[in-house]
């Protein structure tokens, strides 16, 4: 939840779980709960973690980039 009349409290949350939605959960059904679960996790820690690109840290994965804000320190 936002604070009153900041709507960018949330703005990284929102932007997330907008990618989540198109590049994963959008159009698929789920079995069960556990294999919605499974999906959503390797989504987080094989794909959107380690390898996708985001434009707002240079374009690099999320682990790539603080790997190299570790190199910086």
């Amino acid at each position: 939840m936002s604070r009153r009349g900041n709507c960018y409290d949330n703005a990284v949350a929102e932007s997330f779980f907008q990618l989540l939605k198109e590049e994963r959960v959008k159009r698929k059904t789920y079995v069960n709960r556990k294999a919605a679960r499974q999906n959503i996790f390797d989504y987080i820690e094989f794909f959107h973690h380690p390898k996708r690109k985001h434009g707002n840290n240079g374009v690099l994965s999320p682990v790539d980039f603080e790997q190299q804000q570790l190199w910086k320190t």
